[in-house]
């Protein structure tokens, strides 16, 4: 039979039995440790803080993107302005080969989420 136990902000749970690996002056967890899924002190560290700099990376992407919006947006509005269409689709095709040039097939991907992102901001 399992019992769940539920835990509450505040508490904290006991700490995972170690055991001592044979070739190595490290102790490993029995378990992997819960956030990082890594084996070793040393390696939940290097991951949490290569996943604080992943943090750090997608906030400035973000950030990015939505200036990369703004910017689409005045373009859109001076050509809908100027009598011209909303989208121009030959500047479309550069912007997804410049990206697949750069990134492989998972750049042209990358490429139509901008490009849908900034269609109709205006």
């Amino acid at each position: 039979m399992t019992s769940t136990t539920s835990m509450t902000s505040g508490t904290t749970a006991a700490p995972s039995p170690t055991v001592t690996a044979p070739d190595r002056t490290t102790t490993v967890p029995a378990v992997p440790h819960e956030n990082t899924g890594a084996r070793t002190t040393e390696a939940a560290s290097l991951i949490g803080g290569a996943r604080e700099r992943i943090n750090a990376l997608d906030d400035r992407i973000i950030g990015l993107v939505q200036e990369r919006l703004a910017v689409s947006a005045v373009i859109q509005d001076a050509r809908i302005t100027s009598g011209g269409r909303r989208v121009n689709l030959s500047r479309e095709m550069e912007i997804l080969g410049r990206y697949r040039d750069a990134l492989g097939k998972p750049g042209t991907a990358l490429a139509m989420t901008l490009l849908e992102l900034s269609r109709g901001r205006v």
